[in-house]
């Protein structure tokens, strides 16, 4: 388990992480979301040693990390794919890492096999293609056979067979009673791999939750009704409207919200309009994501 407690981190005049409280479960995926800038990468590096807290602790299974006798049998983590010398080879680098911490050799060939880099072992990291830097992170990772590991944006650069193998593979860890920790900015993937989600934004915690409570707290169901003539859908859109419900136009549909369908189809049928099409959209996590951290983007672009 993964335990912050009023964790706090500055640079300067700018508060990098504030305050922040989770536990991070074992046996779970937890996906770790937040704008750029919000303060995912500084705690992971908190978590790992790497920057030290102005306040507050970080520790892994009770303990910090650098009172670890061999972390990677501890930890495991993926911070930066391209934090590895490119004159070694992707054997070769795993090879230090594993003699640094006391682990059998043998243990390499596992872990490349695992990631799918056994034939491309004995050639230089620098000329791998940015997917094959990450299986070789992800590899670094998983060397230490650890209980808990944490990976920063682990799909990046992978093709989509790749960023399915890494979705099995976080659920398959987790599944043997891992502590798992991913963060990513592809809600999609995060929807279809975590359990649970801690959201953060400018630092401080937003939302720690399952991801189907995350995604029913934080982004109302809509109900689309597609109506082929203009006349229709200003006739039913108004008799919602008076009903309370709240709706907006997008083409030839109105997407009701604060009435379910059944409430919809009687309203259609009592303004004797012609539909096309009566069916109840589901929230995703991108919506419910995107309303929550609205004002908490700190590098916006023009719309």
């Amino acid at each position: 388990m993964i335990k912050l407690r009023e964790l706090t981190k500055r640079y300067g005049d700018r508060t990098a992480v504030d305050g922040l409280t989770v536990d991070i479960p074992p046996g779970t995926v937890t996906g770790f979301l937040g704008p750029n800038g919000s303060g995912k990468s500084t705690t992971m590096r908190m978590v790992l040693g790497l920057d030290r807290p102005d306040t507050g602790t970080a520790t892994v299974n009770g303990r910090h990390y650098a009172g670890l006798a061999c972390p990677l049998r501890e930890v495991g983590a993926l911070l930066d794919a391209a934090a590895v010398h490119p004159g070694r080879s992707g054997a070769r680098h795993l090879l230090a890492m594993a003699r640094s911490n006391g682990l059998a050799d043998t243990r390499v060939d596992e872990v490349l096999a695992t990631v799918g880099l056994s034939d491309v072992a004995g050639k230089r990291v620098g000329t791998y293609s940015l997917g094959m830097r990450q299986r070789l992170g992800i590899a670094g990772a998983l060397l230490g056979d650890p209980p808990v590991l944490l990976f920063d944006e682990p799909v990046n650069g992978l093709d989509p067979d790749g960023v399915r193998w890494v979705r099995q593979l976080m659920r398959s860890l987790a599944g043997e009673g891992r502590t798992v920790l991913v963060s990513s900015h592809l809600m999609s993937e995060m929807q279809l791999t975590a359990d649970r989600l801690v959201v953060i934004g400018r630092g401080r915690l937003l939302a720690d939750s399952t991801v189907a409570e995350f995604i029913a707290a934080n982004s109302a169901a809509e109900v689309r009704v597609r109506l082929p003539r203009a006349a229709d859908r200003e006739v039913l859109a108004a008799r919602l409207r008076a009903a309370g419900a709240l709706v907006t136009a997008h083409g030839d549909e109105l997407a009701v919200r604060g009435a379910g369908v059944e409430s919809v189809g009687e309203a259609a049928h009592g303004s004797g309009v012609l539909l096309h099409g009566l069916a109840e959209h589901s929230a995703s996590l991108e919506q419910a994501y995107l309303e929550l951290t609205a004002d908490e983007t700190e590098y916006a672009g023009v719309h």
